[in-house]
Parts: C-alpha cells; sequence; structure tokens
C-alpha cells in the first residue's frame, strides 16, 4: 500500500464522522504510508457571499489548533491548514485538485458522498473520481456515522447537529457525536470579581467557540500550568441577578484556587461541559443566589464524580 492518503473539508469539531475518515485513510495507505488532512481555517463561508438565506460562516466548535490536536491523535499524521482566499476558491475542480497533487503525492481521496469543491462547488465526488482516472489516483468514499442520543433517536453526525445539540444545552448529546465531552478553550479574563465577593470565585473564559445554551453545567476544568482536570461549575449567559446582559462562561473549579497572591488572567483554560444542571435564573436576592450556588457546586460536583465511575 503505501503513498498518501488526503482528505479535505473543514473538520470542524472533529466528531465521529471526522474520525471514520481519518480511520479510513488510515486503512487505505497501510502504517508505511502518510495520512493529511487539508482542513479549511477560517469556514470557506468568510470568504464566500451569504448563501440565499442569508446565512453567513458558521459559528466555530474548535479552533484549528484544538483541530490539529484531536486529527493527529486519531491517527493523522499531518493537518495543514487551508486558509480560503477568493483565488483558493475560485478555482476549478480541476484546478483545485491540481493543487493538492502539487502538494502532496496522493495515492488516495477519502471523503464523505457530499463531499464537494472547486468554484460554485462544481464538483462532487462523481467529478473527483473522473479526475482520478486522468490523474492516477483512488477515491474512497465513506458513508454517514450515526449516532444514538440519549433519547433513543438516532442522528448523523454532523458539526450542524452539535451546534443544534449546544443550542438545546443537550451537552451529553452533543458528546454522542463528538466521541468526546464537548470543550472550550479560551483565555482567563478579568471579571467584575462578584463572584470572589459573595464566595464562589469563577474564571472568566474568553472564547470565539460556541457557547451552548445558558444555564449551569457540570464540568471539568485545567488552566494550563496551574491545574488539570478540576470538577467545576460552570455558568453559561447573562447574569441577571446582577443586570449584567453579556452572555459570559464561567467556570468556579471546586475545591480549587490559585493560591494567595497569584492569578490565572492570560493563562489558556479548557472546559469540559459534561452534563447540564439547570436553567438560567434571575434571584430575588444575592442571599438566594448563593444558596443557590451552593446546590450547584454539590450537584455539579457529584454529576462529575458520578460520570468518572461510570
Amino acid at each position: 500500500m503505501a503513498g498518501v492518503a488526503l482528505s479535505v473539508g473543514n473538520f470542524d469539531g472533529v466528531h465521529l464522522g471526522h474520525a471514520a475518515l481519518v480511520r479510513t485513510a488510515r486503512e487505505a495507505v497501510g502504517a508505511d504510508g502518510r495520512v493529511v488532512v487539508m482542513a479549511f481555517d477560517p469556514h470557506p463561508r468568510t470568504v464566500l457571499p451569504p448563501r440565499k438565506d442569508g446565512a453567513g460562516a458558521p459559528a466555530r466548535l474548535t479552533t484549528f489548533e484544538h483541530r490539529r490536536e484531536l486529527l493527529l491523535g486519531l491517527g493523522a499524521d499531518e493537518v495543514e491548514r487551508l486558509v480560503p482566499t477568493e483565488e483558493l476558491l475560485g478555482r476549478s475542480p480541476e484546478a483545485f485538485v491540481d493543487g493538492c497533487l502539487r502538494r502532496h503525492e496522493v495515492s488516495v481521496f477519502v471523503e464523505g458522498p457530499d463531499f464537494s469543491f472547486g468554484k460554485g462547488r462544481a464538483g462532487d465526488v462523481g467529478v473527483l473520481r473522473a479526475l482520478g482516472a486522468s490523474r492516477g489516483f483512488d477515491v474512497r468514499v465513506v458513508e454517514p456515522v450515526e449516532a444514538g442520543l440519549c433519547d433513543q433517536t438516532v442522528v448523523t453526525c454532523s458539526s450542524t447537529r452539535v451546534r443544534w445539540l449546544l443550542g438545546l444545552g443537550r451537552v451529553e448529546d452533543a458528546a454522542r457525536v463528538l466521541g468526546r465531552a464537548y470543550e472550550v478553550r479560551g483565555e482567563v479574563v478579568r471579571g467584575e470579581r462578584r463572584g470572589r465577593v459573595i464566595g464562589f470565585p469563577t474564571a472568566n473564559v474568553r472564547t470565539e467557540q460556541v457557547i451552548p445554551k445558558d444555564g449551569v453545567y457540570a464540568g471539568v476544568a485545567s488552566i494550563e500550568g496551574m491545574c488539570e482536570g478540576v470538577p467545576a461549575a460552570v455558568h453559561v449567559g447573562p447574569r441577571g441577578t446582577f443586570d449584567a446582559p453579556e452572555r459570559t462562561v464561567e467556570a468556579h473549579l471546586i475545591g480549587w484556587s490559585p493560591g494567595e497572591g497569584t492569578e490565572a488572567y492570560g493563562c489558556p483554560i479548557r472546559v469540559e461541559l459534561r452534563r447540564w444542571v439547570r436553567g438560567n435564573v434571575k434571584f430575588e436576592s444575592v442571599g438566594v443566589l448563593v444558596e443557590q450556588l451552593g446546590r450547584d457546586v454539590q450537584r455539579s460536583g457529584a454529576l462529575v464524580a458520578q460520570g468518572a465511575r461510570s
């Protein structure tokens, strides 16, 4: 076998369908071959005109760095960033494929059945097979992967499905499509420090990723260079009790603090969202909020521990 297996796409989220592409690519070239993924970042719709329904680029589920990390973990040998430009997206299907062949000695393309490429999405799997016949590469098409959700429904794994589930707060179901818990990555930034005043300090997360439906979630947080895998109660959304309308992500790391005189501001943070705890509520007083936060912390810790045992 050997050679190079190439897969081109967005790969946002790196869900179970993407994992199947990498797995098939490895099977196609064997242990001695190379699996290369070319992933668009940012999404091509940041350059293309809006669709007829007005939709622009979808919100991202993963940073490119996280995507690369996940794809390499699945078995890819190289993950190349494809920056969408008008010139690149304006190429004919033939010119796009020839550009790929100039970069890599491709023996096989591995794609899903709805793969499209070239100007105006003129290229599809049929066009790719015809180009393979004339240019000397094979094409393997991987059928969509399905996942069973908590309510017993079965869905096709896709980035769009993950965004939809997160919009409903269904982080457990999103994990079933992804093959792992949804993780928000970002930077710890300075907030208004109200959490410290009321006894529940939080790490405020600045992120460019999709954040789920407003509410409280049980999760696990890691701050680079400071802590790893700490159970957390994570609040998403506006802070109604304080009349703060901006949506934020705030993680209270249960039983952990950075230490006297130490701050985490500016540090990279990762927050896995494991379970839904409750919806967002505006409480009648700070005292009532504090009582509820105590219950949230207890519940979140128990849910994380339960997940670790199961």
